[in-house]
């Protein structure tokens, strides 16, 4: 197989998080979320355990996902629950054309951080997708993520993991945005012999 390779490096280089208040309104098509879900699943698995787990919100579904995260909020807090973080999490979904929840299924026999390895590559398969055709995202890692009482609205059990919220949407701006990194060479050590 032969790519061209300064495109993949391009498309590496050019990969953004795009925030939801960045976002323009306009819907990404389902197809779009199809691909980006599909690259997703050829992420590398250790013994081909595929411990990706993903829901997709959309249209109305925004909404349930900010309901969702309400209720998971007051179960974990009780009447002590923030009434500006319920307002966020309820009103953060409709900011997007898609929410996309992240879990993973944990497999007893792999070690844990094999298993989340597998799903953030995952997750970099799908933002490499939507960068490539133009549409922004976000993956938080806030919310109700960290909490157990949200496990059971995302399927997931006591062991597995609610890993965050993949945020899509079409940027705002014709402009992407430009980002810096430190220079390579002072992060690697090259042993020869």
């Amino acid at each position: 197989m032969k790519f061209d390779a300064a495109e993949v490096s391009k498309l590496l280089q050019n990969r953004r998080s795009i925030f939801p208040k960045q976002y323009s309104g306009e819907r990404v098509s389902d197809e779009i979320i199809a691909e980006m879900l599909e690259n997703a699943n050829w992420a590398p698995t250790y013994k081909k355990t595929e411990p990706w787990r993903f829901q997709v919100f959309c249209d109305e579904g925004l909404k349930t996902l900010g309901d969702l995260q309400v209720a998971a909020v007051e179960k974990a807090e009780g009447k002590k629950v923030d009434k500006d973080k319920t307002k966020k999490l309820r009103n953060k979904p409709l900011e997007c054309s898609h929410v996309i929840a992240i879990g993973m299924k944990r497999n007893k026999s792999i070690r844990k951080v094999e298993e989340i390895c597998a799903v953030a590559a995952a997750v970099q398969n799908m933002h490499l997708t939507a960068t490539a055709h133009g549409v922004g995202c976000y993956w938080s890692t806030g919310g109700v993520t960290f909490l157990e009482e949200a496990k059971p609205f995302f399927d997931l059990g006591k062991k597995d993991l609610l890993l965050g919220f993949l945020y899509i949407g079409m940027p705002a701006k014709d402009k992407w945005p430009t980002s810096k990194r430190k220079p390579i060479d002072k992060k690697v050590d090259w042993i020869r012999e």
